[in-house]
Parts: structure tokens; C-alpha cells; sequence
């Protein structure tokens, strides 16, 4: 081979060596996680019968703890050892907080400069519109969060170290940074029977109020509450973003709660309860699908007017940037305020005063039809592997659940084929790092031709 040879293979060489996306290393970065956990969570030191956890029901609920998402397959407490709780527990953070928050704290730990490659990874997982004041950003995400899931853990105590002695302390602890991160992990099950969550507190207000209020703190996102903090209580000079998410919630908790209260009333739920804990119970429900994933009443038991109201909440989901899931609250938003300028015959999308890129109805479209095919295809291909006695409704509340991370199920989970618990682990992971992510790392960008084609018109409607 000659010289010239030689250096003409050089550069082609060089173009072969593969160098990941951001899409690509996020996705790798929590698929590494989750892998780890699984290993964990199999070995006999992880569970009290000190056998070896099934890998499928490892992988679920590895999966389900770094997703933030709380789908499980045997019960947290009755299943898991203190050494499997703190394995959840420490996935629940790293999902909650996200994979490059965790790499950026033990960069900084370490001295570690970090460059602009990185920047870009940390604003993506983070939800932030840019890279600049990224550092200062990170630094607020863990500030806040240790801050908040700390004060949740002290609240939880008034009811929980009466109730448990010192043990309260622990479950205050876990519960706090599982409502906070949106995971909807418990310990309930220390009383012997499984998958109860919070039934037992249906009635105590602290613990109500206090999970709810992690669940929206959590799920309202970081750079929500980085503005609010930079601009106090300057509410004209919040981020249009910032305001919608505001008005968004606050819409989403209360309309959803008097529509409970009004489908339980004859022969539901709440039926033969007081004013106040009818309220507080449906109040909680209205709360818990932001893909918090805790309840405090029997799902399964649940009017189908209300399973169908939980599974809308569940599919909106929180807000960008948070620890929820869903397809996101601002992704509504825009796609309902493009419908009404398209009925309008608007040219623009206009929000609060501002015109919106047109690109962002596109992008919002793009994300709610894929969750829609994820999770139609999803509870086709269950409905087909199991028998008849799990239904439709049962099925399809599942598959929203998953993929938007939420948790909540009508009592299913333990009891799917190995197939269909696989597939709900896809959700779960695919709902986590957002379809659009996982389709952009599956995907190689191609330059788009400068050419433009013949344009063309189709029929519509």
C-alpha cells in the first residue's frame, strides 16, 4: 500500500469512529442505571427470603424506580430487605433529579471543568432553554431538592413516627423523596397486606396535604421555580412558560377533584363519608395522577367515569423539566391554543400576548400522537397475551400509567405475563426520556436537500 493510499484511509477512519448524540448518551446513561439496579435488586441481600428476585420483576421495578414511575410487581416492603429499599430509593434521586445532575455533582466533587459538550447534556436533562447559567441552575436543582424532601421527611414524622417508633423516621425519609420525585414507591405494606399504599391515611390530613404538595412541588419543574425565585412574587415579569404551568395547575388539581367528587358520590367511593374526608380523598386523586403514582383509595374500586378522568390526567402528566412525566402540561396548551387559532383561521399561535413558533404546534403534535400510537399499540399487544379476566379498562389504565410514569394501576401489575411486563418496562423507559428523545438517539440526523419540492393538495376532514 502506498503513502498516498495510506493518508487518503486516515480520514475515512476517523469519520467511521462512532460518537454518541446527547439523545444518545442520556438514553445509554439511564439504561446503565437501570441495569445496575436490576443487578442489585436480584441479589439474595435484596430480598427477606434471601433468593434470588426473578430478573423480569428486577428490570420492572429498577426500571419503575429510575423512571420515577412506581409500578411494581411485589411489595416494596414485604419484598425488599433495608438494602433493596435504599437500592430504590437511591434510583428514585438519580431518576428524579436526572442522570446528568448525579454526573455533574460528581464532577465538581472531583474538580472537573465542564465543557460545553456537557453543558448541552445538562440542559437537555434538565429542561433548561439554554446553556448559560447552567452550573448556577444545577446548584439551585440540588439545593431545592434536598431542601424540600427534607421538609416533606419532618412533616411526614407528626404522623408517622407515632405510628411506626423510630422506623417512622425511615418512612418519612422514603416517602418524602418518593412523592417528591413523583416515583409513588411506599412502605405501607409493613401492616402485612400488599400494594396498599396510603389507604390507611385516607382520613389524616397532614400526610394527605403534605405528599400532595411534594407531588406538585416536584412536578411543577426546576426552571419553573428558578424564575419564580429570581422574580419573587413579580408575577407580570414571570417567563410566559412560568405562567402558564402557574394557571395550568392550578386548573388541573381543582376541576378534577369536584369532577371526582361528583362521579363518587352515589355508590362510589366516597359514598356515606363527611364533607371534609370526601373532599380530601378526591382531592388527593386529583393530585396523584401528575404521575405521582400514590392513592388513597382502591383504583380498581373507581367509577369508569372516573378511571377514564384519571387516565386524561395521567396522559397530560406535569410540567417540562420536572421530575413528572406525561406528555406535559405546556404540550396541552399549546396544542389546544393551535386548534383554536387553526378554527380562527389565525396564521399565528398566540399566548398571553406572544406569538409562538409554529414549529412548537408541530413538535406538540408530533409528541402526542407517538404516545397515543405507544400506548394503543401497547394495550393491543397485552389485551392479546393475557386471559379475558383482565380487561380493557384494566389493561389501557396500565399502559398510560406507564408511559407517563405515573404508577397508579387497578391491581394488575404482579400478575401480567413476563411479555407483558417487558412491554410495560419499555413504557416506563420510553416515558421517561420522552418518545421523542429515544426516536432522535434510535435515529441518525440526516441533512435535509436544499432542494424544495412541488407543493401539492390533499383533502382533509
Amino acid at each position: 500500500m502506498t503513502e498516498n493510499t495510506i493518508a487518503a484511509e486516515r480520514p475515512r477512519r476517523r469519520q467511521l469512529k462512532w460518537k454518541p448524540s446527547t439523545m444518545q448518551i442520556l438514553v445509554l446513561g439511564y439504561l446503565g442505571i437501570i441495569l445496575v439496579g436490576t443487578f442489585f435488586l436480584c441479589l439474595p441481600i435484596s430480598a427477606k427470603n434471601n433468593g434470588w428476585t426473578p430478573f423480569i420483576d428486577s428490570l420492572l421495578v429498577a426500571t419503575s424506580a429510575t423512571c420515577v414511575t412506581g409500578l411494581i410487581t411485589v411489595d416494596t416492603y414485604i419484598h425488599w430487605t433495608t438494602f433493596g429499599q435504599i437500592v430504590i430509593l437511591l434510583l428514585i434521586q438519580i431518576g428524579g433529579l436526572g442522570f446528568m445532575t448525579f454526573v455533574t455533582l460528581f464532577s465538581l466533587a472531583l474538580g472537573r471543568r465542564i465543557g460545553l459538550f456537557e453543558r448541552g447534556l445538562i440542559a437537555q436533562s434538565a429542561g433548561a432553554f439554554g446553556k448559560g447559567g447552567i452550573l448556577r441552575l444545577i446548584k439551585r436543582i440540588l439545593i431545592f431538592t434536598f431542601s424540600v424532601e427534607a421538609i416533606g421527611a419532618c412533616m411526614l414524622m407528626i404522623s408517622f413516627v407515632p405510628d411506626f417508633g423510630a422506623q417512622g423516621v425511615w418512612f418519612a425519609l422514603f416517602h418524602s423523596v418518593s412523592a417528591f420525585c413523583n416515583a409513588g414507591f411506599d412502605l405501607m405494606g409493613v401492616g402485612g397486606e400488599e400494594f396498599v399504599s396510603l389507604t390507611s391515611y385516607a382520613n389524616d390530613w397532614v400526610v394527605n396535604l403534605t405528599i400532595c404538595s411534594l407531588i406538585l412541588i416536584g412536578g411543577m419543574g426546576y426552571v419553573v421555580w428558578s424564575d419564580i425565585w429570581d422574580k419573587r412574587f413579580r408575577y407580570r415579569q414571570y417567563r410566559l412558560h412560568t405562567r402558564i404551568v402557574l394557571w395550568a395547575t392550578v386548573l388541573l388539581v381543582f376541576l378534577p377533584a369536584l369532577l371526582l367528587f361528583a362521579f363518587e358520590q352515589n355508590g362510589g367511593v366516597i359514598e356515606g363519608k363527611n364533607s371534609a374526608d370526601s373532599f380530601l380523598i378526591c382531592l388527593f386523586q386529583a393530585v396523584t395522577p401528575r404521575t405521582a403514582g400514590f392513592n388513597t383509595v382502591p383504583i380498581g374500586e373507581l367509577s369508569d367515569s372516573s378511571i377514564l378522568l384519571m387516565q386524561i390526567l395521567m396522559f397530560i402528566g406535569g410540567n417540562s423539566g420536572s421530575t413528572a412525566g406525561g406528555v406535559k402540561v405546556t404540550t396541552m396548551v399549546v396544542i389546544l391554543f393551535g386548534l383554536y387559532s387553526s378554527v380562527r383561521g389565525h396564521k399565528d399561535i398566540v399566548i398571553g400576548k406572544r406569538s409562538l413558533d409554529l414549529s412548537l404546534a408541530k413538535q406538540a403534535m408530533s409528541l402526542f400522537t407517538i404516545y397515543l400510537i405507544f400506548v394503543l399499540t401497547a394495550t393491543l399487544i397485552i389485551c392479546a397475551i393475557e386471559p379475558a379476566h383482565i380487561t380493557l379498562r384494566d389493561v389501557s389504565f396500565e399502559c398510560v400509567s406507564a408511559i407517563a410514569t405515573v404508577g397508579l394501576t387497578t391491581g394488575i401489575t404482579p400478575y401480567l405475563h413476563a411479555a407483558s411486563k417487558f412491554i410495560v418496562t419499555l413504557l416506563m423507559f420510553s416515558g421517561r426520556l420522552g418518545v421523542l428523545t429515544l426516536a432522535s438517539a434510535m435515529m441518525n440526523a440526516k441533512v435535509q436537500p436544499a432542494t424544495k419540492r412541488p407543493t401539492e393538495k390533499i383533502l382533509i376532514g
